[in-house]
Protein backbone atom coordinates (compact mmCIF):
# COMPACT_ATOMS: atom_id res chain seq x y z
CA UNK A 1 0.00 0.00 0.00
CA UNK A 2 1.42 3.76 -0.69
CA UNK A 3 -0.06 6.23 1.61
CA UNK A 4 -0.54 9.98 0.19
CA UNK A 5 -0.09 12.76 2.30
CA UNK A 6 -1.57 15.78 0.60
CA UNK A 7 -2.76 19.56 1.02
CA UNK A 8 -3.93 19.47 -2.81
CA UNK A 9 -6.39 17.47 -3.75
CA UNK A 10 -9.10 17.49 -6.38
CA UNK A 11 -12.18 18.82 -6.27
CA UNK A 12 -10.25 21.62 -5.51
CA UNK A 13 -8.47 22.74 -8.70
CA UNK A 14 -5.24 23.59 -10.00
CA UNK A 15 -2.07 22.18 -10.75
CA UNK A 16 -0.73 21.18 -8.16
CA UNK A 17 -3.96 19.54 -7.28
CA UNK A 18 -4.15 17.97 -11.03
CA UNK A 19 -0.34 16.30 -9.74
CA UNK A 20 -1.55 14.23 -7.11
CA UNK A 21 -5.03 13.78 -8.25
CA UNK A 22 -2.63 11.86 -11.78
CA UNK A 23 -0.39 10.65 -9.21
CA UNK A 24 -3.10 8.45 -6.57
CA UNK A 25 -4.67 7.29 -9.64
CA UNK A 26 -1.62 6.15 -11.51
CA UNK A 27 -0.34 4.65 -8.18
CA UNK A 28 -3.79 2.41 -7.80
CA UNK A 29 -3.63 0.96 -10.80
CA UNK A 30 0.14 -0.72 -9.36
CA UNK A 31 -1.16 -1.65 -5.43
CA UNK A 32 -3.82 -0.23 -2.61
CA UNK A 33 -3.55 3.80 -2.08
CA UNK A 34 -4.46 5.82 0.56
CA UNK A 35 -4.64 9.33 0.78
CA UNK A 36 -5.09 11.89 3.92
CA UNK A 37 -6.07 15.02 2.00
CA UNK A 38 -7.26 18.53 3.31
CA UNK A 39 -11.18 18.72 3.90
CA UNK A 40 -13.34 20.52 0.89
CA UNK A 41 -16.42 21.27 1.03
CA UNK A 42 -17.69 19.57 -2.23
CA UNK A 43 -15.27 15.94 -1.94
CA UNK A 44 -18.21 13.81 -1.15
CA UNK A 45 -19.27 13.15 -4.38
CA UNK A 46 -15.86 13.14 -5.89
CA UNK A 47 -14.81 10.66 -3.39
CA UNK A 48 -17.09 8.34 -3.88
CA UNK A 49 -16.09 7.90 -7.17
CA UNK A 50 -12.45 7.12 -7.15
CA UNK A 51 -10.83 3.61 -6.76
CA UNK A 52 -9.57 4.14 -3.54
CA UNK A 53 -9.62 5.36 -0.04
CA UNK A 54 -9.46 8.64 1.05
CA UNK A 55 -9.40 10.63 4.06
CA UNK A 56 -10.48 14.13 4.47
CA UNK A 57 -9.09 16.16 7.74
CA UNK A 58 -10.98 19.53 8.45
CA UNK A 59 -10.43 22.54 10.59
CA UNK A 60 -8.33 25.77 11.08
CA UNK A 61 -5.06 24.99 9.26
CA UNK A 62 -2.64 25.18 12.44
CA UNK A 63 -5.14 22.83 14.19
CA UNK A 64 -5.43 20.57 10.84
CA UNK A 65 -1.95 20.47 10.49
CA UNK A 66 -1.46 18.10 14.08
CA UNK A 67 -4.43 16.54 13.58
CA UNK A 68 -3.65 15.21 10.29
CA UNK A 69 -0.28 14.27 11.53
CA UNK A 70 -2.07 12.15 14.50
CA UNK A 71 -4.36 10.67 12.28
CA UNK A 72 -1.80 9.52 9.76
CA UNK A 73 0.42 8.32 12.90
CA UNK A 74 -2.05 6.31 14.71
CA UNK A 75 -2.37 5.00 10.81
CA UNK A 76 0.71 3.55 10.34
CA UNK A 77 0.72 1.59 13.85
CA UNK A 78 -2.23 -0.14 12.65
CA UNK A 79 -1.51 -1.25 9.26
CA UNK A 80 2.03 -2.44 8.70
CA UNK A 81 1.18 -2.88 4.90
CA UNK A 82 2.19 0.77 4.00
CA UNK A 83 5.51 0.37 1.89
CA UNK A 84 5.80 3.96 1.00
CA UNK A 85 4.75 7.44 2.37
CA UNK A 86 4.36 10.42 -0.14
CA UNK A 87 4.07 13.74 0.80
CA UNK A 88 3.26 16.75 -1.80
CA UNK A 89 4.81 19.49 0.59
CA UNK A 90 7.76 19.18 3.29
CA UNK A 91 5.50 20.32 5.55
CA UNK A 92 3.26 17.71 5.73
CA UNK A 93 5.95 15.83 7.10
CA UNK A 94 7.03 17.49 9.95
CA UNK A 95 5.13 15.67 12.46
CA UNK A 96 5.36 12.18 10.77
CA UNK A 97 6.86 9.66 12.66
CA UNK A 98 7.88 5.95 10.95
CA UNK A 99 10.86 4.51 9.36
CA UNK A 100 8.81 3.65 6.16
CA UNK A 101 10.08 4.77 2.92
CA UNK A 102 9.42 8.56 2.66
CA UNK A 103 9.34 10.25 -0.91
CA UNK A 104 8.46 14.23 -0.80
CA UNK A 105 7.41 16.37 -4.09
CA UNK A 106 9.47 19.62 -4.35
CA UNK A 107 8.02 22.29 -6.56
CA UNK A 108 9.89 25.42 -6.24
CA UNK A 109 8.00 28.33 -4.58
CA UNK A 110 7.66 26.17 -1.43
CA UNK A 111 11.22 25.58 -0.65
CA UNK A 112 12.83 28.84 -1.88
CA UNK A 113 13.22 30.47 1.45
CA UNK A 114 16.66 32.51 2.52
CA UNK A 115 19.52 30.15 3.27
CA UNK A 116 19.70 29.72 7.43
CA UNK A 117 16.14 31.27 7.61
CA UNK A 118 13.60 29.55 10.16
CA UNK A 119 12.09 27.87 7.36
CA UNK A 120 14.76 26.72 5.26
CA UNK A 121 16.54 25.31 8.05
CA UNK A 122 13.55 22.96 8.83
CA UNK A 123 12.87 21.90 5.30
CA UNK A 124 16.90 20.96 4.59
CA UNK A 125 16.41 18.56 7.77
CA UNK A 126 13.40 16.70 6.84
CA UNK A 127 14.41 16.71 3.35
CA UNK A 128 17.65 15.44 4.05
CA UNK A 129 16.55 12.91 6.61
CA UNK A 130 13.85 11.25 3.89
CA UNK A 131 14.40 8.55 1.13
CA UNK A 132 13.81 10.46 -2.12
CA UNK A 133 13.04 14.36 -2.63
CA UNK A 134 11.12 14.21 -6.74
CA UNK A 135 11.84 17.26 -8.10
CA UNK A 136 9.57 18.24 -10.82
CA UNK A 137 12.18 20.26 -13.31
CA UNK A 138 16.12 20.27 -13.37
CA UNK A 139 15.45 23.95 -12.25
CA UNK A 140 13.47 22.65 -9.15
CA UNK A 141 16.50 20.26 -8.73
CA UNK A 142 19.06 23.10 -8.77
CA UNK A 143 17.31 25.60 -6.28
CA UNK A 144 17.15 22.87 -3.66
CA UNK A 145 20.84 22.09 -3.92
CA UNK A 146 21.52 25.89 -3.39
CA UNK A 147 19.46 25.56 -0.45
CA UNK A 148 20.96 22.79 1.42
CA UNK A 149 19.15 20.12 0.11
CA UNK A 150 21.95 16.92 -0.30
CA UNK A 151 21.76 16.34 -4.72
CA UNK A 152 22.14 12.17 -4.05
CA UNK A 153 18.35 12.39 -2.47
CA UNK A 154 17.27 14.14 -5.61
CA UNK A 155 15.65 12.68 -8.23
CA UNK A 156 14.03 14.41 -11.38
CA UNK A 157 10.37 13.59 -12.37
CA UNK A 158 8.19 15.73 -14.50
CA UNK A 159 4.34 16.10 -13.47
CA UNK A 160 2.45 13.88 -16.12
CA UNK A 161 -1.25 14.29 -18.16
CA UNK A 162 -3.33 12.43 -19.06
CA UNK A 163 -4.13 11.67 -23.34
CA UNK A 164 -6.56 14.19 -24.34
CA UNK A 165 -10.07 13.67 -24.59
CA UNK A 166 -12.12 14.85 -27.66
CA UNK A 167 -13.44 18.42 -27.43
CA UNK A 168 -17.49 18.38 -27.57
CA UNK A 169 -18.33 20.26 -30.98
CA UNK A 170 -20.63 22.43 -29.57
CA UNK A 171 -17.44 23.51 -27.33
CA UNK A 172 -15.31 23.99 -30.45
CA UNK A 173 -18.52 26.00 -31.87
CA UNK A 174 -18.77 28.46 -29.11
CA UNK A 175 -15.16 28.78 -28.84
CA UNK A 176 -14.83 29.80 -32.33
CA UNK A 177 -17.20 32.22 -31.85
CA UNK A 178 -15.43 34.05 -28.91
CA UNK A 179 -12.06 34.42 -31.30
CA UNK A 180 -14.17 35.26 -34.43
CA UNK A 181 -12.65 37.87 -36.61
CA UNK A 182 -9.31 37.03 -34.91
CA UNK A 183 -5.90 36.34 -36.54
CA UNK A 184 -3.02 35.97 -34.22
CA UNK A 185 -4.53 34.25 -30.82
CA UNK A 186 -2.73 34.37 -27.30
CA UNK A 187 -4.21 32.20 -24.71
CA UNK A 188 -2.69 31.88 -20.85
CA UNK A 189 -4.72 29.54 -18.22
CA UNK A 190 -3.32 30.46 -14.83
CA UNK A 191 -4.27 32.07 -11.62
CA UNK A 192 -3.54 35.53 -11.73
CA UNK A 193 -0.18 36.37 -9.66
CA UNK A 194 2.25 38.24 -10.42
CA UNK A 195 5.16 35.29 -11.22
CA UNK A 196 2.63 34.28 -14.58
CA UNK A 197 3.61 37.41 -16.12
CA UNK A 198 0.12 38.22 -17.77
CA UNK A 199 0.50 41.90 -17.32
CA UNK A 200 4.30 42.16 -19.40
CA UNK A 201 2.01 40.43 -22.03
CA UNK A 202 -0.72 42.89 -21.90
CA UNK A 203 1.88 45.64 -22.38
CA UNK A 204 3.65 43.88 -25.77
CA UNK A 205 -0.17 43.43 -26.93
CA UNK A 206 -0.30 47.49 -26.80
CA UNK A 207 2.35 47.32 -29.32
CA UNK A 208 1.80 44.61 -31.31
CA UNK A 209 -1.56 45.28 -32.17
CA UNK A 210 0.12 47.91 -34.70
CA UNK A 211 1.91 45.23 -36.25
CA UNK A 212 -1.03 42.96 -35.88
CA UNK A 213 -4.25 44.87 -35.69
CA UNK A 214 -6.35 41.31 -35.57
CA UNK A 215 -4.32 39.98 -32.18
CA UNK A 216 -6.27 38.69 -29.06
CA UNK A 217 -5.21 37.59 -25.77
CA UNK A 218 -7.63 35.26 -24.09
CA UNK A 219 -6.54 35.14 -20.33
CA UNK A 220 -8.51 31.91 -18.69
CA UNK A 221 -8.39 32.04 -14.55
CA UNK A 222 -8.67 33.94 -11.43
CA UNK A 223 -6.83 35.07 -8.65
CA UNK A 224 -5.81 37.91 -6.92
CA UNK A 225 -4.40 40.27 -9.97
CA UNK A 226 -7.42 39.62 -12.02
CA UNK A 227 -8.56 43.26 -10.84
CA UNK A 228 -5.45 45.21 -11.33
CA UNK A 229 -4.79 43.39 -15.07
CA UNK A 230 -8.48 44.66 -15.92
CA UNK A 231 -7.72 48.19 -15.34
CA UNK A 232 -4.30 47.88 -16.86
CA UNK A 233 -6.18 46.65 -20.44
CA UNK A 234 -8.31 49.74 -19.71
CA UNK A 235 -6.00 52.22 -19.52
CA UNK A 236 -4.37 51.03 -22.12
CA UNK A 237 -7.76 51.35 -24.57
CA UNK A 238 -6.81 47.62 -25.04
CA UNK A 239 -10.64 46.04 -24.41
CA UNK A 240 -11.15 45.23 -28.07
CA UNK A 241 -7.84 42.41 -27.51
CA UNK A 242 -7.87 41.20 -24.12
CA UNK A 243 -10.62 38.82 -23.21
CA UNK A 244 -10.96 37.74 -19.31
CA UNK A 245 -13.02 34.41 -19.00
CA UNK A 246 -13.09 32.20 -15.67
CA UNK A 247 -15.92 29.99 -14.64
CA UNK A 248 -15.85 28.17 -17.82
CA UNK A 249 -16.19 24.46 -18.33
CA UNK A 250 -12.91 22.53 -19.04
CA UNK A 251 -14.33 21.17 -22.39
CA UNK A 252 -14.04 24.97 -23.50
CA UNK A 253 -11.48 26.20 -21.79
CA UNK A 254 -9.60 23.14 -23.91
CA UNK A 255 -11.58 24.54 -27.00
CA UNK A 256 -10.22 27.74 -26.75
CA UNK A 257 -6.80 26.30 -26.26
CA UNK A 258 -6.95 24.01 -29.50
CA UNK A 259 -8.55 27.20 -31.59
CA UNK A 260 -5.37 29.67 -30.68
CA UNK A 261 -2.26 30.00 -32.33
CA UNK A 262 0.09 30.05 -29.51
CA UNK A 263 -0.05 29.48 -25.27
CA UNK A 264 1.60 32.37 -23.83
CA UNK A 265 3.24 31.97 -20.00
CA UNK A 266 6.95 34.12 -19.97
CA UNK A 267 7.14 33.57 -16.11
CA UNK A 268 9.14 35.65 -13.64
CA UNK A 269 10.49 35.41 -9.92
CA UNK A 270 8.10 37.54 -7.87
CA UNK A 271 9.87 37.62 -4.22
CA UNK A 272 9.97 34.13 -3.45
CA UNK A 273 7.17 32.91 -6.01
CA UNK A 274 9.04 30.74 -9.04
CA UNK A 275 7.15 28.96 -11.73
CA UNK A 276 8.74 24.99 -11.27
CA UNK A 277 7.49 23.67 -14.05
CA UNK A 278 4.65 24.27 -16.16
CA UNK A 279 2.06 21.67 -16.99
CA UNK A 280 -0.12 24.25 -19.09
CA UNK A 281 2.88 23.88 -21.44
CA UNK A 282 2.53 20.28 -21.91
CA UNK A 283 -1.57 20.39 -21.51
CA UNK A 284 -1.52 22.84 -24.66
CA UNK A 285 1.16 20.60 -26.93
CA UNK A 286 -1.62 17.99 -26.66
CA UNK A 287 -3.23 20.13 -29.04
CA UNK A 288 -0.50 21.28 -31.25
CA UNK A 289 -0.08 24.30 -29.21
CA UNK A 290 3.24 25.64 -28.69
CA UNK A 291 4.38 28.23 -25.99
CA UNK A 292 6.29 30.61 -24.54
CA UNK A 293 7.64 30.51 -21.45
CA UNK A 294 9.87 32.41 -19.25
CA UNK A 295 13.83 31.84 -18.30
CA UNK A 296 12.94 31.33 -15.00
CA UNK A 297 11.88 28.54 -13.47
CA UNK A 298 11.81 24.90 -15.12
CA UNK A 299 9.83 25.93 -18.31
CA UNK A 300 12.72 24.51 -19.84
CA UNK A 301 11.92 21.12 -19.02
CA UNK A 302 8.50 21.12 -20.96
CA UNK A 303 9.30 23.56 -23.75
CA UNK A 304 12.50 22.99 -26.22
CA UNK A 305 13.56 26.22 -27.00
CA UNK A 306 13.36 27.28 -30.92
CA UNK A 307 11.95 24.02 -31.24
CA UNK A 308 8.77 23.34 -29.77
CA UNK A 309 8.16 27.29 -28.59
CA UNK A 310 10.84 29.72 -27.43
CA UNK A 311 12.19 30.32 -24.03
CA UNK A 312 12.27 34.43 -23.69
CA UNK A 313 13.64 36.75 -20.19
CA UNK A 314 10.18 37.35 -18.62
CA UNK A 315 11.39 40.40 -17.27
CA UNK A 316 11.93 42.14 -20.76
CA UNK A 317 8.70 43.60 -22.36
CA UNK A 318 11.28 43.55 -25.98
CA UNK A 319 11.95 40.34 -25.83
CA UNK A 320 8.40 38.80 -25.12
CA UNK A 321 7.16 41.27 -28.22
CA UNK A 322 10.15 39.92 -30.24
CA UNK A 323 9.00 36.12 -29.47
CA UNK A 324 5.40 36.87 -30.12
CA UNK A 325 6.58 38.28 -33.42
CA UNK A 326 9.12 35.67 -34.13
CA UNK A 327 5.96 33.29 -33.50
CA UNK A 328 3.82 34.38 -36.04
CA UNK A 329 7.03 34.89 -38.98
CA UNK A 330 6.13 32.51 -41.41
CA UNK A 331 3.56 30.58 -39.95
CA UNK A 332 6.82 29.42 -37.20
CA UNK A 333 3.61 28.45 -34.61
CA UNK A 334 2.49 25.48 -36.73
CA UNK A 335 6.12 24.17 -37.15
CA UNK A 336 6.57 24.25 -33.14
CA UNK A 337 3.01 23.19 -32.82
CA UNK A 338 3.23 19.97 -34.61
CA UNK A 339 7.33 19.50 -32.63
CA UNK A 340 5.37 20.34 -29.34
CA UNK A 341 2.50 17.34 -29.82
CA UNK A 342 5.07 14.90 -31.09
CA UNK A 343 6.96 15.42 -27.50
CA UNK A 344 3.91 15.05 -25.10
CA UNK A 345 3.50 11.04 -24.84
CA UNK A 346 6.49 10.99 -22.46
CA UNK A 347 5.00 13.05 -19.86
CA UNK A 348 2.00 10.59 -20.09
CA UNK A 349 1.10 9.29 -16.78
CA UNK A 350 1.66 5.57 -18.04
CA UNK A 351 5.27 7.04 -18.44
CA UNK A 352 6.05 8.92 -15.88
CA UNK A 353 4.36 6.57 -13.21
CA UNK A 354 7.32 4.18 -14.54
CA UNK A 355 9.93 6.47 -13.21
CA UNK A 356 8.25 6.79 -9.73
CA UNK A 357 8.40 3.01 -9.65
CA UNK A 358 12.01 3.08 -10.08
CA UNK A 359 12.57 4.89 -6.45
CA UNK A 360 9.35 3.20 -5.06
CA UNK A 361 10.92 -0.12 -5.34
Amino acid sequence: MYLIITRTFPPDIGGMQNLMWGLAKSLAKLDMVKVFADYHENHKKFDEKVSFTIERISGFKLIRKYRKSFLINEYLKENNNVKCIIADHWKSLEFVSSNKKKICLIHSKEINHNKGSRNNTKLVKILNNIDYVVANSQFTKKLAIEKGVEENKIVVINPGVDPANEIPKEDIKQAEEILKGKEQKLITVSRYDKRKNHEKVIMAIRNLKEKFPNIVYTCIGYGDEEENLKKLVIELNLEKYVIFLNDISNELKNALITKSDVFIMPSIIYKSSVEGFGISFIEAAQYGIPSIGGKDGGASDAIEHDKSGLICDGNSLDEIYSSICLMFENNKHLEYGRNAKEKVPKFYWSNIIDQYSKILN
